[in-house]
């Protein structure tokens, strides 16, 4: 029977959790520190292990075991493709990282400057989509800085006045890993496509909690990381096809200057790329438990049935979002970013506080006693540390949920940051 994937109550949360063999084997802890990494669901593992066991061989050759890889990285291809709308299947690359990516693309962006040499960062981002692009001002790049306003927020009344004829690209991220803002990624497209830039966007935090279309969205770039999208570590790049091309990256003589391969210099982890189908594959499944469909496979469908997916996971996480903010204001939480329970819709599920007379290490290291594990620090995002007026290296504590997480875990989180305040 379908689920209105915009009804939470009916969200399959049980039957899904039953899918993750490390929730079962964890036993009673809580995983509550999924933005450095999410559980890998059981079709993932056993993808991993198909490749290792069967043709864990280089790709290239003529024998049976060889083909088998090309077709895995093919099918996997078309999956992510399908998970983020891309146009065709070649606009994907796989590699290490989101990071590798980001700096291959900005040593690409540097060698094509011309008289438009302004890079436009904000200090709401990760840092690896800050340093890469300061790396620039050796090769003549003009750094902006794309402030964000007191609430954590960007506001594109902000980006209009930094925009011009020197604009060459502003690089900025669909979601906060540290604190959860959502950016409108596509009003700041439309101000960077009428200023003659392009959008570099970095979508690691965001893969796991919402739908992804890049067509919708209008970015020229977009990173992914896989282990933060139910798949072993690895990331992902999606460009378009023209952008592609026309970036000047390193490339070994045999390669041919067109992508994906122009992007995918050496040999990437092939498990792991076989794993991050196998998660796409568990999104649709997802999705069509939502939706009762049948279970085609065509990419249509597959993208389909992804986008349902995440609409349901993105309404049942705004519960949990809802559920989380509640349990800190009774605790005198100063929370970062929105804290308004009634505007979940502008946040995913990652919250970042801190409590009075109790440091961020304090409150972290009772969540761990009790078998939760949460996280302190600067969250890679040091500028917006400073920037909130938490110091860089005592930072806040983060709270990062997942689909798989249920409200009577955030009660249990809550009972814990109450005997602690209660001290």
């Amino acid at each position: 029977m379908a689920i209105h994937p915009h009804d939470p109550c009916a969200f399959p949360v049980d039957a899904l959790r039953a899918q993750f063999p490390a929730l079962r084997r964890a036993g009673k802890f809580v995983f509550f520190d999924n933005a450095a990494g999410a559980q890998i669901p059981q079709r993932v593992l056993d993808a991993v292990n198909l490749h290792l066991l069967e043709h864990n061989v280089q790709r290239g050759g003529r024998y049976r075991q060889s083909i088998a890889v090309e077709q895995t990285i093919a099918r996997a291809r078309e999956r992510v493709a399908a998970l983020v709308n891309a146009q065709r299947s070649e606009e994907v690359a796989f590699g290490m990282n989101a990071t590798s990516f980001i700096r291959q693309v900005s040593l690409a962006i540097g060698q094509m400057l011309g008289g438009r040499e302004e890079i436009i960062v904000t200090d709401l981002d990760h840092e690896a989509n800050v340093a890469t692009w300061l790396a620039l001002e050796r090769m003549g790049a003009v750094i902006r800085w794309w402030h964000a306003r007191e609430d954590g927020r960007l506001y594109t009344d902000d980006l209009q006045p930094l925009l011009g004829a020197r604009t060459r690209l502003v690089a900025c991220t669909l979601a906060s890993n540290a604190i959860g803002s959502i950016v409108d990624v596509r009003s700041v497209s439309a101000l960077t496509h009428a200023a003659g830039g392009e959008l570099f966007v970095d979508a690691v935090h965001y893969g796991p909690h919402g739908p992804i279309d890049v067509q919708a969205l209008g970015c020229d770039y977009l990173v992914c990381s896989g282990y933060k999208i139910f798949s072993p570590h690895m990331g992902f790049l999606w460009g378009r096809h023209a952008a592609l091309r026309a970036l000047p990256t390193f490339r070994e003589q045999f390669i041919p200057d067109e992508p994906p391969g122009k992007l995918e210099a050496g040999t990437f982890i092939y498990e792991n790329v076989a794993g991050m189908a196998a998660a796409v594959d568990y999104l649709a499944s997802v999705g069509r438990r939502i939706g009762g469909s049948d279970g085609d496979v065509d990419p249509e469908t597959l993208r389909r049935d992804c986008r349902e997916a995440m609409l349901g996971i993105q309404a049942y996480e705004r519960t949990l979002s809802a559920a989380l903010l509640e349990r800190l204001k009774p605790l005198g939480a100063r929370i970062y970013g929105i804290a308004d329970p009634g505007r979940v819709h502008d946040r995913v599920p990652t919250v970042c506080f801190t409590l009075p007379g109790r440091s961020p290490a304090q409150i972290v290291a009772a969540a761990a006693q009790a078998d939760i594990g949460i996280r302190d620090g600067h969250m890679y995002a040091p500028r917006l540390m400073q920037r909130l007026g938490l110091a860089a290296d005592t930072g806040a504590v983060r709270v990062s949920l997942a689909h798989y997480n249920t409200h009577a875990e955030i009660d249990r989180l809550a009972q814990v940051l109450e005997r602690l305040c209660a001290r």
